[in-house]
C-alpha cells in the first residue's frame, strides 16, 4: 500500500524534476517495492528510442513496459521487437489503460493528439509524460490545464535542451546577473536543407497535425527563452510565409521513392538507405497510409518556412526571434543585451568555429544517444567599459548537446541532487512555450499583436521564481 507520505514525496519529486524526466520521479518518490509500470502511446522514432529502448537498456531494473499502443499494428509489432520488451500491444488506448493499469503514461503521438491521451491518462489516475510540444493550440492547452487541475496526478513535458551544459552555462551567467538586468534578446535558429526539409516530408508539414513549426520546433526555443529570462511572455507580433517548400516547388510527387523527378530534385531523399526507417515506417504504410518520404513540394503543405517574431515579456525584456528552415548550415545564435553588458553565444555556426561539420550528418549526431564526442564551445561575456571575456564550456555533440543523458542520469542516479538553475519544468512551462507559437500564428492571421493572456486562463507573471 502506498502511504500518504510516500504519495506526497512522489508529488514533490515530480515537481522538482526537469521536464521530460517524469520517469524517475515515481521510482524514487513513490515508496514502491516493485518496478514502475509504464505504457507508451505513439511508436514513432522518438518514442521507441529515447523513451523506449534507452529506458529498457539503462533503467530496466527500475521500470517495466506493460503496454505499447499505436493506431498502426505493423509499427507496434516492430517497436516491440526493437525495444526488446515482452509486453502486450494495443491499437485501442483505452483498452490498454484498463488492462495494464499503469503508473505512468508516456505520450509520443502526433502533436495534435497529445491532449487526448494526456487527458485520458490523468482521468484514469496516471501520471503523464508527454513529448514536446504539449499540444498545438490554445483550446487544447485550456483542456489540458482543466484536466490537470481536476486530477491529483502530474503532467511533465519532454523538454531536454535545458540540460545541455552549454545552455545551462548561459542560464548560470544570467542568473548571476553577469551583465545586469536583461533588456533585449536576439535569438536566431537555422535549420539546414537536410534537417529542415525533413519536417516538410513528414506530417509536420500540415498545421493541423503539428501546429506548424511555430509550435512543433520553436516550442523548444521559446521554452529556453522563458527559462533563461525567468519570466512569462506577454505579447507577440509575428511575420511568416511559405515561400520555399510546398507549392513553390518546380515539380512534385507523392513520395521520393515513386517520384519521376529523382534525378532533378535537390531534395530527393532515399528512405531505402535507412533500414530502421524502412522497418518502422515504409513496411507499415499499408496500415495507415502514412508516407515517411513525402514530397517537400506537395500542395497540402501549409506551414510557414520563414518565421520572425517580436516577443514582449512581463519583465519588460523584448526578444527578436527568427527561424529559417532552408539554411545551408544548421545552428543558432543568441545575444543578451543587459544594463551592464552583453552575452553572445552560438553553436554550430561554421564560420564562427574551426569545425567543418558534415551538414547531412549533423542532426543524426545530435540525436545519437551513444555518441561520446566531448569538446569546448566558447561564449562571450562583454561588460561595459571592460574587455570581452571568452568563456569555454565543456560540451557534447550527441543526445541534444548532452541534455538527454543528463536528464535521465539526474532522475535515476542522483534524483535528490540540488538544482540551482531550476531545470525543472511542468505544465506552466509547456503551456507558455506553446502559447508563444500560437500567438505568432494568430498575429500573422490578424496582422496585429496578440496578448498571451487572451489565449487561456493562465496569466503571465514577470518573475517565475
Amino acid at each position: 500500500m502506498e502511504s500518504k507520505l510516500s504519495r506526497r514525496s512522489f508529488l514533490h519529486s515530480v515537481s522538482m524534476l526537469a521536464a521530460g524526466t517524469a520517469l524517475a520521479a515515481p521510482l524514487t518518490g513513490f515508496g514502491m517495492n516493485r518496478k514502475m509500470r509504464v505504457v507508451l502511446v505513439g511508436t514513432g522514432v522518438r518514442g521507441i528510442s529515447f523513451w523506449g529502448k534507452r529506458l529498457v537498456e539503462q533503467y530496466g531494473d527500475l521500470l517495466e513496459f506493460v503496454g505499447l499502443s499505436d493506431i498502426n499494428p505493423g509499427r507496434l509489432a516492430f517497436s516491440k521487437q526493437y525495444m526488446g520488451v515482452s509486453c502486450p500491444t494495443f491499437v485501442n488506448f483505452d483498452e490498454m489503460l484498463t488492462k495494464t493499469k499503469p503508473d505512468l503514461v508516456i505520450v509520443t503521438t502526433k502533436d495534435s493528439t497529445h491532449h487526448e491521451f494526456i487527458i485520458k491518462g490523468l482521468e484514469f489516475g496516471c501520471d503523464v509524460l508527454t513529448e514536446k510540444p504539449l499540444t498545438t493550440d490554445e483550446n487544447k492547452c485550456q483542456q489540458i490545464l482543466d484536466a490537470e487541475r481536476k486530477s491529483n496526478k502530474n503532467l511533465i513535458v519532454g523538454f531536454n535542451y535545458r540540460w545541455s551544459p552549454y545552455i545551462t552555462k548561459i542560464k548560470e551567467l544570467l542568473q548571476n546577473k553577469e551583465v545586469g538586468e536583461i533588456t533585449s534578446v536576439d535569438f536566431h535558429w537555422y535549420l539546414n536543407i537536410h534537417h529542415g526539409a525533413s519536417y516538410f516530408r513528414r506530417w509536420h508539414g500540415v498545421t493541423e497535425n503539428g501546429g506548424s513549426l511555430w509550435v512543433h520546433k520553436a516550442t523548444h526555443h521559446f521554452d529556453l527563452l522563458n527559462w533563461w529570462l525567468d519570466s512569462d511572455p506577454e505579447e507577440v507580433f509575428a511575420y511568416g510565409a511559405l515561400e520555399h517548400y510546398g507549392s513553390n516547388g518546380p515539380f512534385r510527387g507523392k513520395s521520393c521513392r515513386s517520384c519521376a523527378h529523382k534525378s532533378n530534385c535537390q531534395y530527393y531523399w532515399d528512405v531505402t538507405k535507412s533500414r530502421h526507417d524502412m522497418n518502422l515506417y515504409v513496411n507499415n504504410e499499408h496500415h495507415d497510409g502514412y508516407t515517411r518520404d513525402g514530397c517537400v513540394y506537395r500542395h497540402e503543405i501549409d506551414i510557414h518556412d520563414k518565421m520572425s517574431a517580436q516577443i514582449k515579456y512581463a519583465n519588460k525584456a523584448v526578444v527578436n526571434y527568427s527561424l529559417t528552415t532552408y539554411s545551408p548550415y544548421e545552428g543558432w545564435k543568441v545575444s543578451f543585451n543587459g544594463q551592464n553588458g552583453r552575452i553572445d553565444a552560438w553553436l554550430d555556426i561554421p564560420f564562427m568555429s574551426k569545425d567543418n561539420l558534415d551538414q547531412e550528418a549533423l542532426h543524426a549526431a545530435e540525436m545519437n544517444q551513444n555518441l561520446d564526442d566531448m569538446n569546448q564551445e566558447p561564449l562571450v561575456v562583454h561588460k561595459n567599459f571592460e574587455k570581452p571575456q571568452f568563456v569555454n564550456v565543456v560540451s557534447e555533440r550527441g543526445g541534444h548537446g548532452g541534455g538527454d543523458r543528463r536528464l535521465h542520469d539526474k532522475i535515476f542516479k542522483n534524483p535528490d541532487a540540488e538544482d540551482p538553475y531550476k531545470h525543472s519544468a511542468g505544465i506552466r512551462d509547456g503551456v507558455m512555450s506553446v502559447l508563444i507559437g500560437v500567438a505568432a500564428r494568430r498575429s500573422i492571421e490578424r496582422n496585429a499583436p496578440v496578448k498571451i493572456a487572451s489565449l487561456t486562463d493562465l496569466k503571465p507573471t514577470a518573475d517565475r521564481s
